[in-house]
């Protein structure tokens, strides 16, 4: 293993040099009609869940290269995407090029510390739990619940342990990568008791955690508003 898999910065630049390389490793594949449709599938998602709003100052935790917030910017007061990786905000400024309400910000990998308090309508990270230690996933659930306006919105997902396909991709990186071989961005699942247990402990209300396409498992909730 040539990095560690928490250098999260190290890790995503690495594999971001190019946009073929970029968008092999966000999306495994380089389509372009279906890097928009999966973004839009995505939008649809947060729509069902947390709720989109014309005036919503929207965060996204490790936007990449942008494939979500090119289609979700037109519905939203503002999108923000922030992402570890130098590379991934490069190529997504290109992605996002004549759309004005957008913005970009590099993050450590760890926190949400360019974001204040109470200044966010929703917080959503996609596709990106995977990647991430346990700790670390946490972590930005509970950046999430800081950086929200009482009242605000965060989702997440991942793949799902617990679903014969998650279990599979659990299976197949066990039997393909002996220990010490494993790539540092190799997808690790989730399950839905995590996720909950995640939102709940860090004081998220209203919280809800379901399945989709025998796959993923994702969950949302509220912040308490302000007593």
């Amino acid at each position: 293993m040539s990095q560690l898999r928490g250098d999260y910065k190290a890790v995503w630049n690495s594999l971001s040099g190019s946009k073929h390389a970029a968008y092999l490793h966000v999306a495994g594949h380089t389509d372009e009609d279906k890097f928009h449709d999966d973004g839009e599938d995505t939008a649809d998602i947060l729509r069902a869940t947390v709720g989109i709003r014309a005036a919503d100052v929207v965060l996204e935790i490790g936007c990449g290269v942008g494939r979500v917030g090119r289609v979700l910017a037109p519905f939203v007061g503002q999108w923000i995407g922030c992402d570890v990786s130098a590379n991934m905000l490069r190529l997504a400024g290109r992605r996002l090029l004549g759309i004005p309400n957008t913005r970009l910000q590099e993050i450590s990998g760890y926190d949400l510390r360019p974001f204040a308090d109470n200044s966010i309508d929703v917080v959503y990270t996609t596709v990106v739990f995977m990647h991430l230690e346990e700790w670390d996933r946490y972590t930005y659930v509970l950046e999430a619940l800081r950086v929200l306006k009482p009242g605000g919105r965060f989702y997440c997902d991942n793949v799902d342990l617990a679903s014969p396909a998650g279990w599979r991709v659990f299976e197949e990186s066990r039997l393909q990568f002996k220990p010490g071989e494993r790539p540092s961005q190799i997808s690790k699942c989730s399950t839905q008791p995590e996720i909950e247990t995640f939102l709940r402990r860090a004081g998220f209300g209203d919280v809800n955690v379901a399945t989709r396409l025998n796959f993923w498992v994702y969950g949302w909730g509220r912040k308490p508003e302000a007593k």
